[in-house]
């Protein structure tokens, strides 16, 4: 079994509160769960303009999950409401 982690910080340069912010999170979780993937917002929680995600996907090989992983990436990185800063990949 294979555990691959991404963490994604980005900058939301047109947020001017916490609501607006929270309206670009739901939209890019909200699209990026159709994958075999979890993600949540794993801190910034309470900046207006900055984020940061942790997504997570579990396969039996290590091509699925960074497939899986490829993809939900693809959906934060085309967002055009923000720009992604760093990414970090990790496998266990």
């Amino acid at each position: 079994m294979i555990i691959g982690t991404i963490t994604v910080e980005a900058v939301l340069y047109n947020a001017q509160s916490l609501k607006e912010k929270r309206s670009v999170i739901k939209s890019i979780v909200t699209r990026a769960k159709q994958y075999n993937v979890s993600i949540i917002e794993s801190n910034h929680q309470d900046v207006w303009q900055r984020t940061e995600w942790t997504i997570v996907s579990v396969g039996s090989l290590r091509t699925q999950a960074e497939k899986e992983l490829k993809r939900a990436l693809s959906i934060i990185e085309t967002n055009s409401d923000l720009e992604v800063t760093n990414i970090t990949w990790e496998w266990y």
